[in-house]
């Protein structure tokens, strides 16, 4: 997360400069900002100062560096729990440094903040000046912000984290115990086992010791622990007792509880469909061209999509400008769960940018009174063009053909020179686009010529 928001403030103006216990130097090479080799120094020059580390390094981290801090500064804190942070900068800041607690509540996989939830924790007569300009920030960058207190931010997170995740690693632990086979499962997958097991192994996949942090020091976890744990036996003792009225009583007294289940149900709708949409999409685009984005390295993959499975595709890249010789009409296989499927128009601009493209001319006479125009907009309907221009226009002032012919039938010579997309074939692309112009009543001047491949 730290590096995260180097990146976040570095981008919008701020000079960033980042320091770990580890000295890790080529993090800040990566981030191109520079690396903190004299801490002293630097900290009592720093408008901002943000701790993000483990939890449990949290209050030693704050004691060493707030101290240092001049006056009129800020300093916050990223971190999954809120009332011992905001304590210990409260006890190690100087009088006249402010101080905010601050929980991002998305981890470092999330590409933008845009639509993410920031949760900040003001203190009262030491977060007036910076409070409303990191607001202001994060909101400007389309966050939602939230603001409470530091008790109440670690109540509530005790169960939005956790139970949550309490419950996804104790999934994944019991299917461990069951030695039972995920993958032979994802044949009779529904689609809600199918995104619950996404969301256990997106858990799983992640540093365990920070999930192991979250439960250990939020104080309020073991309560939430003790009243998850008691459910599930007594759900456990009604399911072995055959005690059906029993368990419905139960499940009926929840849905009251949470009070939101018709809402629940069209959200999960929601994510369920747009998921079946994309990958219907997708399968209706075998032996096309397509493109995808890698979620996470941010590589982009185009070319035709020759199979598509359950988890993964098969795609002939395209050859772009630069690619060796050998890679030409070469295989690739992606895993379907890091794509994400370029649109229509950005998959145009990757081809009108990557692509070596051929370029055409064709001349011709158009009917009189037509306007040049108009017919270059017929023109450049056709989707495998990556540019369309008028390139001359002959007339009875401008005669670089023979005069006898314009003078004779009063019409305008016109030539449009047609950028075709580098992955199409051109004389067949040349060939519509003439075919076209004929159809609007144009008349070929003279034999097209290939401009340039």
């Amino acid at each position: 997360m730290g590096q995260w928001f180097t990146r976040f403030f570095k981008e919008r103006g701020y000079e960033v400069t980042v320091w770990g216990k580890g000295g890790k130097v080529e993090i800040a090479r990566k981030l191109d900002v520079p690396f903190a080799s004299d801490l002293e120094a630097v900290i009592p020059e720093s408008d901002i100062v943000i701790v993000s580390v483990p939890i449990n390094a949290t209050e030693e981290t704050i004691a060493e560096v707030a101290p240092k801090m001049k006056a009129g500064s800020l300093l916050m804190d990223f971190t999954s729990t809120k009332v011992r942070p905001v304590e210990a900068m409260r006890r190690f800041a100087p009088g006249d440094v402010e101080i905010l607690g601050t929980h991002p509540m998305f981890g470092p996989t999330i590409p933008t903040i845009r639509g993410q939830t920031v949760i900040l924790v003001p203190v009262e007569g030491r977060s007036e000046k910076w409070f409303p300009v990191i607001r202001q920030l994060f909101e400007e960058n389309g966050a939602h912000v939230e603001i409470t207190t530091a008790a109440e931010h670690d109540r509530l997170v005790s169960v939005v984290q956790g139970l949550t995740h309490f419950a996804y690693i104790t999934i994944g632990t019991t299917i461990d115990r069951l030695d039972f086979d995920i993958k032979k499962s994802r044949k009779f997958v529904s689609p809600v086992y199918s995104i619950m097991l996404d969301f256990v192994g997106r858990i799983l996949g992640q540093n365990p010791y920070l999930y192991a942090l979250i439960q250990m020091e939020n104080p309020g976890v073991p309560e939430v622990h003790e009243a998850f744990i008691k459910e599930c036996e007594e759900l456990a003792g009604l399911v072995r007792a055959h005690d059906e009225e029993g368990f419905v009583r139960k499940m009926k007294a929840a849905a009251r509880k949470y009070d939101d289940t018709a809402h629940a149900l069209r959200r999960s709708d929601k994510l369920i469909n747009s998921r079946i949409t994309e990958y219907e999409t997708i399968l209706n685009s075998i032996g096309k061209v397509c493109g995808f984005s890698h979620i996470y390295s941010g590589n982009i993959h185009v070319g035709r999509l020759e199979k598509v499975g359950p988890n993964e595709i098969v795609l002939t890249k395209l050859v772009s400008k630069g690619t060796a010789p050998h890679i030409k009409n070469k295989f690739i296989k992606l895993k379907l769960e890091n794509l994400r499927l370029l649109s229509e128009s950005e998959l145009r601009e990757w081809r009108k940018e990557k692509l070596k493209h051929s370029i055409r001319d064709i001349s011709v006479l158009i009917p009189e009174g037509a306007d040049p125009e108009i017919v270059l907009g017929a023109v450049s309907t056709n989707e495998q063009l990556a540019d369309c221009q008028i390139s001359d226009i002959y007339d009875e002032f401008n005669r670089t053909e023979p005069e006898k012919l314009i003078c004779e039938t009063g019409k305008l010579g016109v030539t449009y020179r047609i950028t075709i997309f580098g992955d199409c074939n051109a004389d067949s692309i040349e060939s519509e686009v003439t075919t076209l112009l004929c159809g609007l009543g144009c008349r070929i001047r003279e034999k097209n010529l290939k401009y340039r491949e």
